[in-house]
């Protein structure tokens, strides 16, 4: 059991329930040599909530909230994220209209940046549904999105990403409706996102790459410019799903084997404080 950790280990994407693991889970991700985490809201219906007033997203943010609170009693350092699953178009779409969709989901984006506002958060979770979608809610999923990196350009904070999967041209395609807004692109994540951390730099925007089987050894190809993150989605009936809690500590440590802890003090220290203005300290 590694009690002192030497180096930040960051996974820079999970989810915790305490309907399932929860607090365990968080033990694992300890115990394997994690000791920092960016915890960012479940989908709403996942836990149960049905959004039919702006309101009802706080049930979603007040609980991760209390979450990186009791976190933070275990000795991980937990940071909120907060924002609308951009899947939750397709959920509110199946009773109720488009246009009323999105008023809904602006209006979650906009309590959760209150909560940033209020130091309670440390950013913005938005993007677009990453499976086949009619062009019209692709559209509105656009000016949804839009809608958050406005919000994120306002509190100057992070704003992470769920999208379809990408490369370059999707990459691209992101980086222009970010600009357009003014944001600062390096606050712009995108998460679950594939080794491409040249194209990244290039277009300024950050990459949270998925650590599954190969991707760090990719991304380590192409530089430090990236953060870690499993997408633990801590479901019961998933055990396991996206990648475990103990994956980043494990991985990081096989890994300095063979390149040292130098890149990941950039990795899981310094990128983590430059795009979330946190304080990573062991």
């Amino acid at each position: 059991m590694n009690t002192s950790p030497k180096l930040p280990i960051t996974d820079e994407h999970m989810h915790i329930d305490p309907r399932a693991k929860g607090l365990k889970a968080v033990k694992e991700f300890q115990n394997a040599g994690g000791t920092h985490i960016i915890l960012v809201t479940k989908p709403t219906w996942t836990i149960g909530v049905e959004v039919t007033k702006p309101e009802d997203y706080r049930i979603v943010f007040d609980e991760t909230i209390d979450l990186a609170r009791q976190i933070n009693e275990t000795g991980v350092r937990a940071f909120p994220v907060l924002g609308v699953h951009p899947a939750e178009i397709t959920k509110l779409t199946e009773r109720m209209e488009l246009e009323r969709a999105v008023e809904l989901m602006r209006s979650g984006l906009e309590i959760a940046a209150k909560y940033v506002e209020e130091g309670l958060a440390v950013g913005l979770k938005s993007g677009r549904p990453h499976y086949p979608v009619s062009e019209e809610i692709w559209d509105a999923s656009n000016a949804i999105m839009e809608h958050g990196f406005m919000l994120a350009k306002e509190q100057d904070c992070a704003i992470q990403l769920h999208t379809e999967s990408v490369e370059e041209p999707e990459l691209i395609d992101i980086t222009q409706r970010a600009k357009g807004t003014g944001i600062r692109l390096n606050k712009v994540v995108k998460h679950y996102a594939p080794p491409l951390v040249n194209v990244c730099e290039k277009l300024g925007i950050f990459p949270g790459v998925l650590a599954g089987k190969g991707a760090i050894e990719q991304a380590l190809e192409e530089g430090t410019r990236f953060m870690m993150e499993t997408d633990y989605i801590d479901d019961p009936e998933r055990p396991g799903a996206v990648l475990g809690p103990k994956t980043i500590p494990r991985r990081t440590l096989k890994l300095v084997e063979e390149h040292g802890e130098e890149p990941f003090w950039k990795i899981h220290k310094e990128n983590v404080e430059e795009v979330y203005e946190v304080e990573i300290e062991l």
